[in-house]
């Protein structure tokens, strides 16, 4: 199983940064706006329309307002299997810091879902920043 993860430093306080990354239907408004053009919520999960047109159903497996904490899992032509997490952290220093870990079949998907990450973590970095201004 092919696993990634990405992290980046916010200048937005833990509490902004957990506020957008937990309001799972807002993904195009709120946490990465143009990589992702659409989210609409059903009951258990989100449709997710990216910018370059692939649209996913993502079930939404966990919210922990506790561990401040998302997790979601997919399915797609492409991949047998997709697991996600991103986790809100303060750092020792008072910095915040997001943490999102892909798992994922086949081991073949990880160009593909590398480059995805790599594009979403840096519009989530600028629209996170943007909140501590």
């Amino acid at each position: 199983m092919g696993s990634i993860r990405k992290q980046i430093i916010t200048k937005a306080s833990t509490h902004e940064t957990w506020s957008a990354l937990c309001d799972v239907g807002a993904l195009h408004t709120r946490l990465v706006p143009g990589f992702v053009v659409d989210t609409k919520l059903e009951a258990d999960a989100r449709i997710v329309t990216f910018g370059n047109g692939l649209v996913i159903r993502e079930s939404i497996v966990a919210i922990s307002d506790d561990m401040r904490r998302v997790v979601w899992s997919a399915t797609t032509e492409q991949l047998k299997h997709y697991n996600g997490s991103a986790e809100v952290v303060t750092s020792g220093d008072g910095q915040t810091r997001v943490v999102w870990t892909a798992d994922f079949l086949p081991d073949e998907a990880a160009p593909w879902i590398d480059s995805m990450m790599e594009q979403a973590i840096t519009v989530m970095r600028k629209t996170l920043d943007r909140l501590a201004q």
